[in-house]
C-alpha cells in the first residue's frame, strides 16, 4: 500500500540530518516555473496571496529569492526531516533506522504546492506554498490547475511500485484534491482521528494532523499491507471504532487526551 500525507508550514533546517541518504525531486523543471514567478513578487504581495503576516511575507520573499539548484546537502535537506508539524510530530522520522528510512521511500509521498510529489528522501529547500494557493502560472489559475495531470500519475506510478492498489489517504482535504483520484484507478482509504470531547466524539485539528502521522508510522513499523490490518492501530490511546467507520473510512477514537 501506499500512504499520502501533507506537507507542514513549520520547517527544521537547522537539526542536522541523521542520514547522508538522499533522493532529489522528479519535478524540479515545474517548481522552478513557480519559483520564477514567486521571485518577482514583493514581501506584499506575497503576503497578500499567501494571507501571512508582514513578517512571514518577508521570510519567504527571501527564501525564494536564495532558492536554487543544485540541491546539496549543504543547501537542502530530506523532506520527511525538514518538515516539522503536526503530522511529522506523530511520524518523527529523525528516530526511524535508516532501514526504516529506506522502507519508507517506496510506502510514502508527500503531496506539495511546489514541489508536487515527494519521496520521504528528497532534498527540499525551505518554502512556504499551500497548494490552495490562487498562484497564476501562464494559463493556470491556481495551483491546481497548475498541478492538473502532473501529480496524479507521479502518484499512480508510485502505487504500481509499491506492489499495491491501495491507497491509504492521510493528506488534508486541500492536498488531496489535487490528485484525480478517477484516473487513480485504486483503493482508497482515508482514516479518521476523533477525540472525545464534551461527550461527543469530534476531529480536532491538532490531535488528527499528529495521528495521521502516527498511523504512518505504524503502517512502516508493522509492514501493514492489508486495509483489515490498519484496524489494530492502537497509537497513543486510539482505538478502531466499528460504530463510526464505513467502508473506507476507519475511524479511530480516543476518550482521553
Amino acid at each position: 500500500m501506499l500512504i499520502v500525507i501533507s506537507p507542514a508550514k513549520s520547517l527544521d533546517f537547522d537539526t542536522p540530518a541523521k542520514t547522508a541518504e538522499f533522493t532529489m525531486p522528479e519535478m524540479l523543471e515545474e517548481s522552478e516555473k513557480l519559483i520564477a514567478r514567486l521571485k518577482k513578487m514583493s514581501p506584499k504581495k506575497l503576503s497578500e496571496l499567501m494571507s501571512i503576516s508582514a513578517t512571514l511575507g518577508q521570510l519567504n520573499y527571501e527564501r525564494y529569492q536564495t532558492w536554487h539548484q543544485p540541491f546539496t546537502p549543504e543547501n537542502a535537506k530530506q523532506a520527511v526531516l525538514a518538515f516539522n508539524g503536526d503530522v511529522y510530530q506523530g511520524l518523527d522520522a529523525s528516530s526511524l533506522s535508516e532501514e526504516q528510512l529506506f522502507r519508507l521511500q517506496s510506502k510514502l509521498r508527500i503531496l506539495s504546492g511546489l514541489y508536487g510529489v515527494l519521496k520521504p528522501l528528497d532534498l527540499i529547500q525551505p518554502y512556504r506554498l499551500e497548494m490552495g494557493t490562487r498562484l497564476k502560472y501562464q494559463r493556470s489559475a491556481d495551483l491546481y490547475a497548475f498541478w492538473k495531470n502532473k501529480i496524479t500519475p507521479k502518484v499512480k506510478q508510485a502505487l504500481a511500485e509499491s506492489g499495491s492498489n491501495v491507497l491509504i489517504n492521510l493528506a488534508s482535504n486541500e492536498y488531496f484534491k489535487s490528485i484525480d483520484t478517477k484516473k487513480l484507478g485504486a483503493e482508497i482509504v482515508t482514516p479518521e482521528f476523533k477525540d472525545l470531547k464534551n461527550g461527543e466524539y469530534k476531529m480536532i485539528s491538532f490531535f488528527a494532523k499528529k495521528a495521521r502521522g502516527l498511523m504512518t508510522r505504524f503502517i512502516l513499523e508493522n509492514n501493514i499491507d492489508k486495509v483489515e490490518d490498519l484496524q489494530a492501530f492502537d497509537s497513543e490511546g486510539y482505538g478502531f471504532n466499528p460504530r463510526f467507520s464505513k467502508p473506507g473510512k476507519p475511524v479511530f477514537t480516543r476518550d482521553n487526551y
